[in-house]
């Protein structure tokens, strides 16, 4: 048996909201996800983990900063030192579309630390390339069109369409490999793809005829013992119940708002041919509160805004994000000074503000502004701004009519 950390899409350099920390010029927001890294590579290290895969994304950024590159690699380096053999596998962010430029953790690949293994290309790995852990790994990296078409050696058709070729090569590269594995040693399949019929979070990658969509039988394979996947950021077990356990785990921090009902972790799996068990591990990260507030009238706007937020200390250390939607007509009674006061404590605040311009009233053919009289316009009015309160608007519309006749008399 071994035991397996398996993680994914690390994005440590999202610097989206929070200010820079003054002790070590870090964004505040990229010391989340090295926070949530480093619960990983301390859980790896205490739990004595046989191995550990990285299912690609390191960055958001193809092109990091040499910044995030150090602290990536501080901690990678940790798991060098505690002699725990690494697959690091490159995702759709670590891959340059020029297929002559560096990945974005070419550096691993390049210097090969003791421990450390950087996966770019389609290979199969055994316990040599693991210092001896039992074990057989089917790697999949991101996979592009152009870079497994090119690949290709048999001679097809421009008429053929180019997602079933990338299917055909790959399922047939997958029977050859399966085929060669030791039938002893438990396999462990790893990819940074999409498998069909996931569920996506917010990082709706997967755009029709750009990515490469695998279908779900090509990875559940019964010959397989774990499928340790990366690149969509919701946890979730796609063979639930059946043999091979084929999981997303999720990326390690939330990534935006469409993120924020999504709890992060990673996997904790003990693997033996032909039996998995695994846990997924909640990692604590940084609450997202959000809020909507839909203002109809005049009356009580502020009031309305703030008792749709909670209070001051609740809203402490979150990310917010507050959405008004209101006829134009209320821009100048939002009282933006006191609503940003409020939030002061967050971590991150947005104030979203989506005015709607409503198209004039109607009067219809047969009529005519001219023709009516200053109580029929100010009525069609009162109606136009939504006040549904009968004894309101007769409220209003005396007050206006005292307003006029004070004015017609001077």
């Amino acid at each position: 048996m071994i035991k397996l950390l398996h993680f994914a899409d690390a994005h440590i350099d999202m610097a989206n909201y929070g200010q820079h920390d003054a002790a070590t010029g870090l964004p505040q927001r990229v010391m989340d996800f090295l926070k949530s890294l480093d619960v990983i590579v301390d859980t790896a290290i205490s739990e004595k983990v046989d191995l550990v895969i990285f299912a690609g994304d390191t960055y958001r950024d193809r092109s990091p900063a040499p910044t995030f590159q150090r602290e990536w690699g501080k901690r990678i380096m940790r798991l060098s030192r505690a002699k725990i053999p690494t697959l690091l596998l490159t995702g759709n962010h670590d891959v340059s579309p020029s297929q002559y430029r560096a990945h974005a953790i070419q550096e691993f690949d390049t210097l090969s630390p003791d421990y450390i293994h950087v996966v770019s290309s389609l290979k199969l790995l055994g316990p040599d390339d693991f210092d001896g852990v039992p074990v057989q790994i089917v790697a999949i990296p991101w996979i592009t069109r152009s870079g497994i078409l090119s690949s290709l050696t048999t001679d097809s058709s421009n008429e053929e369409d180019p997602q079933e070729l990338i299917e055909q090569a790959l399922n047939d590269w997958l029977e050859q490999t399966i085929s060669d594995l030791d039938p002893d040693l438990p396999t462990i399949l790893t990819a940074h793809a999409s498998i069909a019929g996931a569920k996506f979070g917010s990082e709706q990658t997967v755009k029709i005829g750009r990515d490469v969509v695998l279908p779900p039988g090509l990875v559940a394979n019964p010959a397989l013992d774990y499928v340790a996947l990366g690149h969509i950021h919701r946890y979730q077990d796609l063979n639930q119940g059946s043999h091979p356990p084929v999981i997303y785990p999720g990326s390690i921090e939330r990534v935006d708002f469409g993120e924020i009902n999504e709890e992060k972790g990673f996997i904790i799996a003990e693997i033996e041919k032909g039996h998995t068990d695994f846990r997924w591990q909640q990692l604590p990260v940084r609450r997202f509160l959000d809020y909507r507030v839909e203002l109809e009238d005049l009356l009580g706007v502020n009031e309305k805004i703030m008792a749709a937020l909670p209070s001051s200390e609740e809203l402490a250390d979150a990310i917010v994000r507050l959405t008004l939607v209101y006829p134009s007509d209320l821009e100048t009674l939002i009282d933006e000074a006191r609503i940003y006061d409020h939030a002061q404590n967050a971590f991150g605040f947005q104030l979203i503000k989506k005015p709607i311009t409503e198209a004039r009233t109607r009067l219809g053919d047969s009529f005519e502004a001219s023709s009516m009289t200053h109580a029929e316009l100010l009525e069609l009015y009162w109606k136009r701004q939504h006040i549904e309160d009968k004894d309101e608007r007769e409220r209003l519309q005396k007050l206006a009519e005292e307003l006029i006749s004070q004015s017609q008399s001077s």
